[in-house]
C-alpha cells in the first residue's frame, strides 16, 4: 500500500519511522504548508479546492489503496478530499475522541466533516468508534446529526458516556437504546477485541472501506494531541483494522493526531482554536509517544495490507 506524508504543520518532521520512509522512498511527500493556515480548523474553499487537486495530481490515475499520514486532528475534515478520490461504494470506519457530526456550519471543518462525507454518493455509512467527549452531552444544543444516527447511515459507539438526554422520540438504532428521554449508547469499554470485531463487522455492507484515524481516541500513554483524548487502546484498534483488511478491501486509510503549534492568519480561526484547545503545550516526553505510534501503524500496514 503506497504511503502519503500529506505536508501540512511539520508535525512529523521529528519522526523517525516517518523519516525513514521518505527517505528510502516508500513515501511520498505532498507540500501542503503554504495552505495550512487556510485549512486548519475549517478549510476556505479556494485552499480546500486547491488541496484536492495537488492530491489528484499526486494520486494521478495508480491504482490500488493509500495511506496518508498528516499532522494535527486540526485538519481532520481534509479526510472528505482523500476520500473522494476513492470509487465505488464504500463504507468509512472512523476511530476518534470526537463525533464530527455538527450540521452547522455546514462547511469543511473538522468538527462536521462526517456530514461532509456522507454528502458523497459513493459513502453509504460512517462507523464511528471511541468518542468520550462531552460532544455527547446534549448533543441537539450542539447541532449534531442525530437523524443519521437514527437512521444508520452514522453507528456512533462511545467508548464510554453516559446516556444523553434528548428531544423527542427515537427509532431503534445499533447505536444506542433510547428510553426515559435519553439515548443509551452501545459503549465498548469492557469489549474484548473479538467482540469489538462481532460488532462493527456486520454493519459494514460494502465491499470497500475506508478508514480514518484520529490518534486523540488514544489515551495519553499512547498519543499527545491537539485535543482532549480518549481511553482505547491501539493494540485494540489494530486488531480490528487487521480483521477489516482481511474480510474488506481497504480502499484508504489515513492518520491524523500528532501535535503541533497552531499557526493562523486571521483571528475567526484564532478564535475557534482557543475556545478548542488544551492551552499547554507538551514537553518533548510527551511527544515521544507519538512516533511510537505511528511506528506500530506503520508496521501493521506493511504487515497486513497489499502492496
Amino acid at each position: 500500500m503506497p504511503w502519503r506524508l500529506l505536508d501540512l504543520d511539520g508535525a512529523l518532521d521529528q519522526d523517525a519511522a516517518i523519516r525513514q520512509a521518505l527517505e528510502s522512498g516508500a513515501m511520498q511527500r505532498i507540500e501542503a504548508r503554504d495552505l495550512a493556515t487556510q485549512l486548519r480548523i475549517v478549510a476556505g474553499r479556494d485552499a480546500f479546492n486547491e488541496l484536492t487537486r495537488r492530491l489528484q495530481t499526486s494520486f494521478g490515475s495508480e491504482a490500488g489503496p493509500r495511506v496518508t499520514f498528516y499532522g494535527s486532528g486540526d485538519f481532520h475534515h481534509l479526510t472528505t478530499a482523500l476520500i473522494g478520490l476513492c470509487h465505488g461504494p464504500l463504507t468509512v470506519v472512523h476511530f476518534d475522541n470526537h463525533p464530527d457530526w455538527v450540521r452547522f456550519p455546514p462547511t469543511h471543518n473538522c468538527g462536521a466533516w462526517v456530514n461532509r462525507a456522507l454528502e458523497l454518493p459513493h459513502v453509504k455509512r460512517v462507523i464511528t468508534l471511541g468518542p468520550c467527549s462531552d460532544d455527547l452531552v446534549r448533543p441537539q444544543f450542539q447541532t449534531a446529526h442525530l437523524k443519521a444516527v437514527e437512521e444508520g447511515r452514522i453507528c456512533l459507539f462511545p467508548y464510554r458516556h453516559a446516556p444523553s438526554r434528548v428531544y423527542g422520540t427515537f427509532a431503534p438504532s445499533p447505536s444506542y437504546d433510547w428510553r426515559d428521554g435519553a439515548l443509551h449508547w452501545h459503549c465498548l469499554e469492557g469489549l474484548s477485541d473479538a467482540d469489538l470485531s462481532a460488532r462493527v463487522l456486520p454493519l459494514i455492507e460494502t465491499d470497500a472501506v475506508y478508514v480514518t484515524f484520529d490518534k486523540d481516541v488514544l489515551g495519553l500513554d499512547e498519543a499527545c494531541t491537539n485535543w482532549d483524548q480518549g481511553s482505547i487502546r491501539l493494540s485494540s484498534i489494530l486488531a480490528l483494522i487487521k480483521t477489516i483488511a482481511a474480510r474488506f478491501e481497504v480502499v484508504g486509510m489515513d492518520i491524523c493526531g500528532d501535535w503541533s503549534e497552531p499557526r493562523f492568519s486571521d483571528p475567526f480561526r484564532w478564535l475557534l482554536s482557543a475556545l478548542d484547545r488544551q492551552p499547554v503545550k507538551p514537553d518533548p516526553q510527551a511527544l515521544a509517544c507519538n512516533a511510537q505510534t505511528n511506528a506500530m501503524i506503520l508496521s501493521l500496514i506493511g504487515d497486513s495490507f497489499p502492496s
